[in-house]
């Protein structure tokens, strides 16, 4: 089963008409083992539903099982089909609405989504000849420069995918062909100064939310259903340090749509930092008795998952010490009680995330070294990388100063 993270539409149909074996009336049996291996391919097998008409996952549990699937009882035809030699591929978007029993007949083969260079590539050579002949154009007639195809990857279509910019490009020559059709124009070549005029306004405009990051603020890496993208964590005093209130222990508020696990880590994180405070600056009880509040913009996006502890880590440092952290720098890890830094996955769309940003360090998990070793050499290059297995070794390198 691969796991698709955007794809450009359900061509497993067309296969999977080709692949089912031939009937031979002459036979109660039906079999396919006269002839080659067959294949068969099942989109968006995450996206089975359960009614009263039936269970589909159940039949694919007998339909992929090899002990089973030999001798399979197809009950609209009434008869055993032999399907040991078919395979079958299924793709999904994600995993956990995959029945357990079925998932665990499947062999899991992850498949990143597209990167700008290689959405570039699929446009220059598939895309655009496919939808200026969709549209009744020519290349003198109509045409979209490499710097107008990125800025439209970069501003409009940013899915891990190309079926969005597939979308966008058709919209492009539709128009174009309206205004040659209509003699508004003769020919038109689409530039970076015009595309506006075709697709409207961006959708993506900013990268990064802080040019220059204060103290208390740091910039963590997070991956989405875009691919990956910057995460701010932000932290500040609720009240006066000196309060009436601000007596005893204090406290964290968490705000920005944070599920149970983001929240736990943040709690992890807090304690974490008051204890390594306290071997760095013993007489500095900042953490211990004031009133924090904590938040992760875009409170309208829900965010979840371990992978920003060792950001909020930084930010409770930043806070208690009053000192900004290294700028151009981004991190991603979780931390552990004792801060040990565990590994996290999308290390391919974060790092990407990083790059579009201009973040020029990274801290990555040392387990994660294998992952970044994996990447291509134009998503590395440049890139000041350190991996790193204990908090103890993230702080001189965001905080320099120290």
């Amino acid at each position: 089963m691969t796991q698709d993270k955007g794809g450009t539409g359900h061509r497993g149909f067309a296969a999977h008409s080709q692949a089912l074996p031939l009937i031979d009336e002459k036979r109660d049996h039906i079999s396919p083992a006269d002839g080659p291996p067959s294949g068969a391919i099942y989109p968006t097998v995450d996206k089975i539903g359960r009614g009263y008409q039936g269970d589909p996952s159940s039949a694919l549990l007998e339909l992929l099982d090899p002990e089973q699937n030999s001798n399979f009882l197809d009950h609209y035809l009434d008869v055993p089909v032999d399907l040991s030699k078919v395979l079958f591929i299924c793709t999904a978007n994600v995993t956990d609405t995959i029945p357990e029993p079925l998932r665990d007949r499947m062999e899991m083969i992850n498949v990143s989504g597209y990167v700008a260079q290689e959405k570039l590539a699929i446009a220059e050579r598939y895309l655009l000849p496919q939808m200026r002949t969709l549209c009744g154009l020519t290349v003198e007639k109509a045409s979209i420069s490499s710097d107008a195809l990125s800025l439209l990857i970069r501003q409009y279509c940013r899915e891990s995918g190309v079926r969005n910019l597939q979308k966008q490009i058709e919209k492009v020559f539709r128009k174009v062909a309206f205004n040659i059709v209509s003699g508004a124009q003769d020919s038109v070549a689409v530039t970076p100064d015009n595309l506006h005029n075709y697709v409207g306004k961006p959708v993506f405009t900013v990268d990064r939310m802080y040019d220059v990051t204060p103290p208390g603020v740091v910039m963590g890496l997070a991956w989405t259903a875009m691919g990956g993208s910057t995460l701010f964590i932000e932290t500040s005093l609720r009240q006066p340090l000196g309060g009436a209130e601000a007596k005893g222990e204090g406290s964290l508020e968490v705000t920005g749509q944070l599920g149970e696990v983001m929240k736990e880590s943040a709690k992890i994180a807090s304690t974490f930092a008051r204890a390594f405070l306290m071997t760095k600056e013993p007489g500095n009880n900042f953490l211990i008795s004031s009133h924090l509040h904590l938040h992760v913009p875009e409170g309208a996006t829900p965010k979840d998952g371990p992978s920003a502890g060792c950001t909020i880590v930084t930010a409770l440092l930043s806070l208690a010490t009053n000192q900004s952290v290294r700028q151009n720098v981004a991190m991603t890890g979780e931390v552990s009680l004792t801060g040990k830094i565990l590994p996290v996955g999308g290390i391919k769309e974060k790092t990407i995330a990083a790059r579009r940003a201009g973040v020029i360090c990274i801290i990555l998990p040392a387990e994660n070294r294998k992952d970044f070793s994996d990447l291509p050499d134009y998503i590395r290059d440049g890139l000041e990388v350190h991996f790193v297995d204990h908090y103890s070794q993230i702080y001189p390198i965001v905080f320099p100063q120290n």
